[in-house]
């Protein structure tokens, strides 16, 4: 039996981390009726909840809004820095959104607040070269989008949800917000933006999940 705490998180989250690419392997939840947005709200092989279940890699990194930094750098023209003061000093974008997870679960109408990834996009100028954005987190957890999917109008950095700040299991003070795509894709506890010119595959997308990730196309697994 572990005795060390440490040791003891790490064989929880090995042990979820197997599951979920047994899952990948396996096909699960896959139905094979793809569909299309605005023709039916729920995505193929998807489940309405009300309640935001919690799902991690085993870890939730304490980061208290004091200590919180964002760097937004890579292929760009003007790298940034900021702090959690400088965050909320932005100009603050709210939208509604649906989230779908790839566990099978979606919930509607979210009501969030934070900086439009517009916004950002704005400040930092990305070079023409960068094709692709990585995000990072603070537990180590990494995931990859087209910049093109990046730039949408409705994705945000999210410090709110349902007027208040997301708490620490959903992934705050700051959490990547991609309501188009499955929600692994949605970072949280986000701590850098990477502009790189070639794709590369983030935490799950390397052990059988899809790179990309559409939630009406069934990309549950690649």
């Amino acid at each position: 039996m572990k005795d060390d705490g440490v040791s003891l998180i790490g064989e929880i989250k090995k042990k979820l981390i197997e599951k979920k690419q047994e899952w990948a392997k396996q096909g699960r939840l896959l139905t094979g009726r793809p569909g299309a947005p605005g023709a039916e709200r729920l995505p193929p092989g998807q489940r309405e909840t009300r309640d935001w279940p919690v799902l991690d890699l085993g870890l939730q990194p304490d980061i208290k809004p004091e200590q919180w930094r964002l760097k937004v750098d890579g292929l760009v023209e003007n790298p940034l820095e900021w702090s959690f003061a400088d965050f909320q000093a932005q100009p603050q974008f709210d939208d509604v959104s649906d989230m779908h997870c790839v566990t099978a679960w979606s919930r509607f109408d979210n009501l969030w607040q934070g900086v439009s990834a517009k916004h950002v996009i704005a400040l930092v100028a990305p070079k023409p070269e960068a094709r692709f954005v990585v995000f990072h987190s603070y537990d180590g957890y990494t995931t990859n989008v087209p910049r093109a999917v990046f730039e949408d109008d409705d994705v945000l950095l999210a410090h709110s949800w349902e007027g208040k700040p997301i708490p620490r299991e959903h992934g705050g003070p700051v959490r990547i917000i991609l309501p188009k795509l499955y929600l692994w894709k949605s970072a949280k506890w986000v701590k850098r933006i990477e502009y790189l010119s070639g794709d590369r595959p983030g935490f799950w997308e390397v052990r059988g999940y899809h790179n990309h990730g559409d939630p009406w196309t069934e990309e549950r697994y690649g």
